[in-house]
């Protein structure tokens, strides 16, 4: 269907007879959806999701993990929440209490976890950006995290890395090689956020949530980074001339890489409605047109 003007799927009074009959949640991810980049949620955004957890469930998927998510959105949010989904959902939590965790070393293997760590750092090493600071890659229960700038930098220098990296394309080229380098291993990277990469087992990334959502009939994601980055492809010709015959060799090497944000799998996952926001002030734009008799 058509999207409207703000950007919906469906129109708010037809909404509002499907939610009637049917189960329905709303899922949403953090930085860019509900908060600005590694802020903190606002009073009014705060006010919004309040007043629609108290008709339709909601729930968050994250890359971050628990901490991280709790202190942008706050702990009344997360002991609202029916799920917090942090670390892509390798780690649950519901009403505030944690329910399930799982953890990345056990299913990939000290041995290739370790050769990826040290590929990475040596490959960030090389790397000259405006600022570096510290904590480049974070481990986590469900994923790793990779950071050129440094998870450490302040909000000032998160901010001139972004705008750095999408002229230079630092995470993108990043991202190329990790996946040359490991492209039999069992990780999947995805660019995630304004400053970082996550890195996952296959099939971990953010659709690994909703295996706990299989009792809805309707599932709403909201996020920003869900646009695929178009293949890059790279060619190469090489001539050769011999003392008599001229021979010309032609290779042409094509690498299709498909480059999606974080949101783009779950966005695009049949078991989802997906709704593309551009900011936490157009996700409550959003909600409201979809729910105008909640929000």
């Amino acid at each position: 269907m058509s999207p409207n003007s703000d950007g919906t799927t469906l129109s708010g009074c037809r909404l509002c007879l499907f939610t009637m009959n049917k189960k329905v949640i709303c899922l949403f991810d953090v930085d860019g959806t509900l908060t600005k980049p590694r802020n903190i949620i606002s009073d009014h955004m705060t006010e919004c999701l309040l007043k629609l957890c108290s008709n339709i469930p909601l729930a968050v998927v994250s890359g971050s993990d628990f901490q991280k998510v709790s202190s942008q959105i706050g702990t009344l949010a997360t002991e609202k929440f029916i799920y917090i989904f942090s670390e892509n959902g390798l780690v649950v939590h519901s009403y505030g209490q944690k329910i399930k965790s799982t953890n990345i070393v056990e299913h990939v293997g000290e041995n290739i976890l370790q050769r990826f760590i040290n590929f990475c750092l040596q490959y960030m090493s090389n790397l000259w950006l405006p600022r570096k600071r510290g904590n480049f890659i974070e481990f986590r229960n469900g994923l790793i995290n990779v950071c050129p700038v440094g998870r450490s930098c302040s909000q000032e220098e998160r901010d001139e890395f972004a705008e750095y990296d999408a002229k230079h394309k630092i995470r993108e080229n990043f991202v190329m090689k990790m996946r040359s380098e490991f492209h039999s291993s069992p990780l999947e990277f995805a660019i995630g956020g304004q400053i970082s990469i996550d890195v996952f087992p296959k099939g971990w990334d953010k659709r690994y949530c909703l295996q706990f959502l299989k009792d809805y009939d309707t599932i709403h994601f909201f996020g920003d980074k869900t646009e695929e980055v178009k293949a890059l492809k790279l060619m190469s010709v090489d001539i050769f001339h011999a003392f008599v015959f001229l021979c010309i060799t032609v290779t042409i090497k094509q690498i299709c890489i498909q480059l999606g944000g974080n949101d783009y799998e779950i966005f695009n996952d049949p078991q989802t409605i997906g709704h593309t926001v551009t900011s936490p002030e157009n996700t409550e734009a959003q909600l409201k047109a979809l729910f105008p008799e909640y929000c």
